[in-house]
């Protein structure tokens, strides 16, 4: 059988190395490398898309690969590709690194300098687990066999401008749909989700963020059950604590709720710190929410440059949607995406508060009637965006915004 081998390696001179001696071994068949975390994630969830055979079965991972170390990226790949074989290259091989690679669910690991033998152990170890997996997959079993749920940052532009209030109907209409939904408030100083719903809680998204395993049954306990259906995972009531919550907490907590929900729906503020920053990278579709005033659309054309600069998303990779549209403004979607680059979505949102003004006073946002056109558009969206599933069952065609994105800059220095 042939063993497809994908090389994760940073340096290029690493590579040439990595791949002409992956050639030489009996059986294999090397794919070309990827440079850094964020086109080895995208490679495999295309692949993934396309078909569990598609995977391949073993991925190398070099220790210098970034943006995101080497043992969190093992860690994301074992949860969103558990079919596929991941072994780590270093050249530290003491038995601390080597527990913490096994408990990042890493299959083996390779010293540096690379050797030919122990190579072509550790990847046949590594090709056998994977097609033991595949072959348990494909006789039923339920495990996940792709990237998980689809993950929907929303992002505002600027304060005021209803990125909660979209997020939460978002999430609504992917739970009335028939969809396992999360909520996550990662408006970690100033986070309303609890508020527009009507929920005293006592736990949030702080007590997860220094777990290092977060097993099913820890993500439940952390999780308010809405009885709207929704899984909300709450931003802490004192903001403070907000800054215990970093980067590698969030891809961690994320891709455990991937793993969980078909839909994750994240409300990611105003305020771009390094955890939301992670959020917006990792998702499927960012929404950037802006209004239709000269002053919003300067603050979303600020965060698009900021996002390109720090390497977050790119703009073409962004969705923006515009809020509290009239007819009579001069700054209609056409100039919003001239202006800044992004994608627009063809819903808008109208401007009609009064109509939600009795539900946000209440706290009950899930109470706003259906006749509400602010609610008729906001659950069109997310029609747009396949959270809402068709007539015949199946969802929708998503618009996923996905690419070839760089890390979360803003990580670079203080979370190095």
């Amino acid at each position: 059988m042939t063993t497809r081998i994908l090389p994760a390696v940073g340096d290029a001179d690493a590579a040439r190395s990595v791949t002409t001696l992956l050639s030489q071994l009996p059986d294999a068949e090397p794919v070309g490398p990827v440079g850094d975390s964020t086109s080895l994630i995208d490679t495999l969830a295309r692949l993934a898309a396309e078909s569990l055979d598609e995977l391949p079965e073993v991925v190398l991972v070099h220790e210098r690969i970034g943006p995101v170390p080497a043992l969190e990226l093992i860690r994301e790949v074992a949860l969103r590709f558990p079919a596929v074989g991941v072994v780590l290259v270093t050249g530290d091989t003491s038995p601390g690194l080597y527990s913490a690679a096994m408990d990042s669910g890493a299959r083996g690991l390779v010293g540096l300098p690379l050797s030919y033998e122990e190579l072509a152990q550790r990847v046949q170890s590594a090709a056998g687990w994977s097609s033991g997996v595949r072959r348990h997959l494909g006789h039923g079993g339920d495990s996940p066999t792709g990237p998980g749920g689809t993950v929907v940052a929303v992002t505002g532009a600027k304060g005021g401008v209803g990125t909660t209030v979209t997020a939460v109907q978002l999430a609504l209409a992917a739970c009335a749909s028939g969809h396992s939904t999360a909520l996550a408030d990662l408006d970690l100083q100033s986070g309303d989700v609890a508020s527009y719903l009507d929920v005293r809680f006592r736990r949030s998204v702080v007590d997860l963020a220094t777990i290092q395993d977060i097993s099913p049954r820890v993500l439940q306990d952390a999780m308010f059950a809405h009885p709207s259906g929704l899984a909300l995972l709450l931003a802490p009531a004192d903001g403070e604590r907000g800054e215990e919550v970093t980067d590698r907490s969030v891809r961690q907590i994320l891709s455990a709720l991937r793993t969980r929900y078909e839909v994750v729906v994240v409300d990611c503020g105003t305020h771009m710190d390094t955890a939301n920053a992670a959020a917006v990278e990792m998702a499927d579709t960012a929404l950037l929410v802006l209004t239709p005033d000269v002053v919003a659309v300067r603050a979303a054309k600020r965060m698009v440059r900021l996002w390109d600069r720090l390497q977050i998303r790119k703009a073409e990779e962004t969705l923006t949607v515009v809020n509290r549209q009239v007819r009579s403004t001069e700054i209609q979607p056409p100039l919003v995406q001239k202006v800044t680059g992004t994608r627009v979505a063809r819903t808008t949102v109208p401007a009609h508060f009064k109509e939600l003004q009795s539900v946000v006073d209440a706290g009950r946002m899930h109470d706003l009637e259906a006749k509400s056109t602010v609610k008729q558009a906001l659950w069109a969206l997310a029609a747009e965006l396949g959270l809402v599933r068709a007539p015949d069952g199946e969802p929708r065609a998503a618009t996923r915004l996905r690419g070839d994105r760089g890390s979360v800059g803003l990580r670079r220095g203080r979370h190095r």
